[in-house]
């Protein structure tokens, strides 16, 4: 018997030597953790799913659930709580609701809508919850920014004071822009509307300036060809791309301004400047009207619900330029919205224009007639102004905007007379050339120097007796003769040094040269 059970039972072996000891010195130290675990009880709050509509659900239960804070349905998608009433909370749905039924069970996170920040952004293009959607693998950061986020103090901000180059003749020299202001884009469908916002992110190359470009409601091939643009002319290496297309419930497209808004926060608290473009926000209204109804809130003026105002202001005034105290860092904005039979009197643009700091309208009459960008300037302005320009701006195109809105007046009553004086002909034909001079291909940003060549040589009549046709041939040589004839000139004007007596009379001889150099019509014979 003994003899019997000496013997190894067959199937079965002896731990090796050094295994044994690794687990003689193992299973103490688990019987000391399990000595010390006492289980608790945790309590869940769990709701039931009453109702699913069009982008919205209705769930009972969860008590102690919070605004904005975020509900997990079964299958892992994503809700937002954004009614909190006595009986029922009334949950904005951010994912696909095709699979979700009535009588299933929500759970809640314990933490509100947020979404990851970081460099690992750069060059992406994500959704509003931050999942790429470019097939280039996970997005990894190591931080996460809440999508709703207090904006800065009042104290807290610096004067806008640093120009933010569009590289477009009318809206620098015309309508500049700051950097950590708010300038509103608005126009009819289909004026270029877009195209102004793609060409200032083109533009910002090397301007160390960081963009994110926010399409909200867009159809997939507009956002395809952005994002192939962008790429075309190497910006997406400093761009982000967030995407809430019109395939999405309208709860995504509410959020992702505030989602594009939180990830540029991140490089402005890194002390860095970053451009937000909005595209656009009527979309992202007309989402915010549709949830607010669907979960019956009580409608106002044009069935917009009461805060509608409120919902783009808190998203605005996130944009701001901070003290050096605070890192000096900056966000500018450019909302888009999108307006009907040129009323800019409506109540979603009436709204923005009174929150941002200036307005460049797009005119349809404009574009019908080939005047690209078609910017008016006669209702466009920029409440900033020239604080912001460089100061050779300031020097070549000072009284410019004025006497364009004057020759603008006097060439519509000049349609009525057929007699006019010398002086009237010689304005009506300054600002013909002027008008022919601030048009500007899409894609072609321009940089400081060339702009203000050309703006000197028109505002001064060098090109008064070119014919219209021709002036797109001197602007090129003219271009050309700056940046090899005087590179001294071209490194001062972008630096914020002023344009000294010596330097104009330079820039204008560069002029006279490219118009005697294209002097003989095109065709003349030998």
């Amino acid at each position: 018997m003994n003899k019997a059970k000496s013997e190894k039972m067959p199937g079965r072996e002896s731990p090796p030597q050094g295994l044994s000891a690794v687990l003689e010195d193992t299973f103490p130290l688990l019987e000391g953790v399990l000595d010390g675990f006492k289980p608790a009880l945790e309590v869940q709050e769990v709701g039931t799913v009453q109702y699913v509509g069009q982008g919205i659900a209705l769930v009972k239960g969860l008590p102690g659930v919070k605004s904005e804070e975020l509900v997990c349905f079964p299958g892992n998608s994503m809700g937002m709580a954004f009614n909190l009433d006595p009986t029922e909370v009334g949950i904005v749905l951010l994912d696909k609701s095709e699979d979700l039924r009535a009588g299933v069970e929500v759970q809640r996170t314990g933490r509100v809508l947020d979404v990851p920040v970081g460099e690992a952004l750069l060059g992406r293009v994500v959704d509003a919850l931050g999942r790429p959607l470019d097939r280039q693998g996970p997005v990894r950061t190591a931080q996460r920014f809440p999508v709703e986020r207090e904006a800065p103090a009042i104290m807290d901000r610096a004067p806008v004071s640093i120009p933010l180059q569009t590289g477009l003749k009318v809206v620098d020299a015309l309508i500049p822009i700051g950097r950590g202001q708010r300038e509103l884009i608005l126009g009819d469908r289909q004026t270029g509307k877009t195209a102004i916002a793609l060409d200032t992110i083109i533009n910002q190359r090397d301007k160390d300036v960081l963009c994110v470009y926010c399409a909200i409601g867009k159809q997939t091939s507009a956002v395809a060809k952005v994002i192939a643009d962008l790429r075309h002319h190497n910006a997406m290496e400093y761009s982000i791309i967030v995407v809430a297309g019109e395939a999405d419930p309208p709860g995504f497209e509410f959020i992702a301004p505030y989602a594009a808004t939180s990830m540029a926060e991140y490089f402005m608290e890194q002390e860095r400047d970053v451009l937000v473009v909005y595209d656009d926000l009527t979309r992202h209204a007309r989402a915010y009207r549709e949830l607010s109804l669907l979960l019956r809130r009580p409608p106002g003026r044009e069935a917009f619900p009461g805060d509608i105002f409120y919902i783009h202001s808190r998203l605005l005034e996130r944009s701001t330029h901070l003290r050096e105290k605070h890192g000096g860092g900056s966000l500018t904005a450019l909302p888009i919205i999108e307006t009907e039979a040129q009323n800019i009197s409506a109540y979603i643009p009436t709204n923005l224009i009174s929150i941002t700091d200036g307005q460049v309208y797009l005119s349809p009459h404009l574009f019908q007639k080939g005047i690209l960008p078609a910017v008016d300037v006669g209702k466009s302005v920029s409440r900033v102004g020239g604080k912001t320009q460089l100061p050779a701006y300031r020097a070549v195109a000072g009284d410019l905007r004025l006497s364009y809105s004057q020759f603008e007046e006097l060439e519509s009553f000049a349609r009525f007379g057929t007699r006019l004086d010398e002086q009237t002909r010689k304005t009506l034909a300054r600002g013909r050339r002027v008008r022919e001079i601030l048009k500007q291909p899409q894609y072609g940003p321009m940089p400081v120097y060339e702009q203000m060549a050309i703006l000197l040589a028109t505002t001064r009549g060098v090109m008064d007796d070119l014919p219209l046709e021709r002036i797109a041939e001197v602007e090129r040589a003219l271009r050309e003769g700056v940046i090899q004839q005087l590179p001294e000139v071209c490194r001062k004007i972008p630096s914020g040094e002023k344009l000294s007596g010596e330097d104009q009379e330079a820039l204008l001889n560069v002029a006279r040269k490219a118009m005697a150099s294209l002097k003989e019509p095109p065709h003349a014979n030998g």
